[in-house]
Formats: structure tokens, C-alpha cells, sequence
């Protein structure tokens, strides 16, 4: 049977096994925030660990404790006497482990027992999106720390494939004729409210995929259709892809391209049942997604 989850309007469904408090990073997210402002709705308790507390969301139930992955020791008080630790994973950078070595020993020292953490789709250590890499090793960061992980390995959000449009209305990158299941962040939120309130999603890596893969003229037209400006992709070369994008830094070219060469490989295909089973209902096709969110892709209309 699938676990209830929390959303805006409704009660909060079972909370099996659940002691003490679940924290929140990242609250003030595009992810974060959905997961705590759902919690909220079902009436759940919950400690939302920002960088800046006056950004913080204003919410009925929650406590607000300041604290950057970087700084261990504010991290560690701020995650005192929490069982649950949403751990959204840091922005992506030129070395973002650091900051996830120190969230998760602070995690550990602070007496966390599970932490449910915002993976990616295909982590692995050699997977060939260079951050599905850092994600495999932050799994095994947790797990080794003596934590029990909930891993949401998520497929590319929804949200950022308007994103993906140019200036210019062409979607450009190494991808071929790869596909994407692409999943909203809404979906992502209500499956990550189900797992913390479930303590029986304690060791398990969830492939989490929105409901079928499409490819990127797909993904065009669609975006073409919500918005009324035309918009195409092109299939670029490795080295069209590197000249595109002369004088970012290696890391960002690195990431950007390994993101595209991991839809042409077809890693990002991989679509799971994951939400409907966990939740009761299935997520959001790409078409929906733009039909219940037009805010994700206003910029492109002309």
C-alpha cells in the first residue's frame, strides 16, 4: 500500500517510527522550500537549517536554526535532537564535497539518524555526468558515517528545460537523440514528504523519473506549443559543444556537457514508478508539468 503524503490542504498521512524532529536544508530553494511549505500544510513539526534566517520561510510548526554546510559546528548545533535530515544536495561548483563532508559528519555528530539526500539519476563513480560522480560519493559518504540513507535520485527537474532555451530559441547541446524523463520538482517534493515521514524507506536509493522519456525535439515542441515562440535543438559535436561555451571555467564546461553526453548515452532515460508507488499517484507527464507551472517557462514567450 502506498504511504500517504502531505500536500496544501490535506492531513498528514502515517508517521511510522518517526521520533524526534526532521530538519530541512535548503528551505529557501526552489526544493527545500516545496518540502517544508508541504510539511506545514500536514501540520509537521520541523527545523528548517538556512543560511540566512531572515530569508527563511515564515511557516506554522517550524523552527528556524542558522548554519552553512561549511561551518560544521553551527551545523552540528543546529541539527541537535533531529532524527530526519533532508540534505539537499550544494550548489554545484568547482568542489562542492567539502561542503558536503562537513554537513554530513556534523550529521553524524549531532546524533541524526537518517538522512533522506537529493542524489541524482545514474549516480556512480564513473557515471558521465561529472556531479552524478560527487552525488555517488556523498551516498557512500552518508552510509559510511553510519547514517541510514533514503537516496532520491532524481532525473533532470522539469522545471529547468525552459532553461535550456537560448537567447536565440535553440536548445544546443552534445545529447544526440537521447532521451529525458524529465521530473517536476513538484513531484520530487511530494515523494521526498512521503519518505521522511516513513521511517521504512530507511536504506533504500530510489530512481525517481518523471512518467515517460522524451527527447529534446520533443521537449522543443512542446515548449514551442506552451509558449508560443518557436524553439528547436540542435545536436551539437564535443567540439561545438566546447566552443559554445569559450571562456567559462572547466568545471561549468565540464558539467554542462556531461550533462548533455549523459541524456545521448542514455542515462537520464531510466523511467521509474517510484512516485506512484510511494505515493499513491503518478507524476506529472512534461505536458502537465507545463500546463500546472507556465511561471517555469514565461520568459519564453515572445
Amino acid at each position: 500500500m502506498p504511504v500517504s503524503t502531505v500536500e496544501a490542504g490535506t492531513e498528514t498521512g502515517g508517521r511510522d517510527g518517526l521520533v524526534g524532529t526532521i530538519a530541512i536544508t535548503g528551505a529557501t530553494g526552489q526544493l527545500g522550500s516545496r518540502v517544508a511549505r508541504m510539511l506545514a500544510a500536514g501540520g509537521v513539526a520541523q527545523r528548517l537549517v538556512v543560511r540566512d534566517a531572515a530569508r527563511a520561510p515564515q511557516l506554522e510548526g517550524a523552527e528556524v536554526a542558522e548554519a552553512s554546510y561549511r561551518d560544521e559546528a553551527a551545523m552540528r548545533a543546529a541539527l541537535s535532537d533531529v532524527d530526519v535530515l533532508f540534505l539537499v544536495s550544494a550548489h554545484e561548483g568547482a568542489d562542492r564535497m567539502p561542503e558536503h563532508r562537513a554537513a554530513v559528519r556534523a550529521a553524524a555528530a549531532a546524533g541524526v539518524d537518517r538522512v533522506v539526500y537529493t542524489s541524482f539519476m545514474g549516480a556512480a563513480p564513473h557515471a558521465t555526468f561529472p556531479f552524478a560522480r560527487e552525488h555517488s560519493l556523498t551516498e557512500q559518504l552518508i552510509d559510511q558515517a553510519g547514517l541510514r540513507l533514503t537516496a532520491l535520485r532524481n532525473s533532470l527537474y522539469a522545471d529547468v528545460a525552459p532553461h535550456f532555451v537560448g537567447a536565440d530559441g535553440v536548445i544546443r547541446g552534445p545529447a544526440g537523440q537521447g532521451r529525458i524523463a524529465w521530473v517536476a520538482r513538484h513531484d520530487v517534493a511530494r515523494l521526498a514528504v512521503a519518505t521522511l515521514l516513513d521511517d521504512s524507506h530507511a536504506d533504500r536509493i530510489y530512481d525517481v523519473s518523471g512518467a515517460r522519456p522524451i527527447t529534446l525535439p520533443e521537449t522543443a515542441r512542446l515548449l514551442t506549443e506552451a509558449s508560443g515562440r518557436e524553439i528547436t535543438y540542435y545536436a551539437e559535436t564535443d567540439e561545438e559543444a566546447r566552443a559554445s561555451r569559450a571562456g567559462a571555467e572547466e568545471w561549468q564546461i565540464a558539467g554542462w556537457a556531461g550533462s548533455y553526453k549523459a541524456v545521448a548515452t542514455g542515462e537520464t532515460s531510466v523511467t521509474s514508478h517510484t512516485i506512484e508507488h510511494v505515493t499513491g499517484r503518478p507524476p506529472w507527464t512534461f505536458e502537465e508539468f507545463l500546463h500546472h507551472e507556465p511561471e517555469a517557462w514565461r520568459h519564453l514567450i515572445p
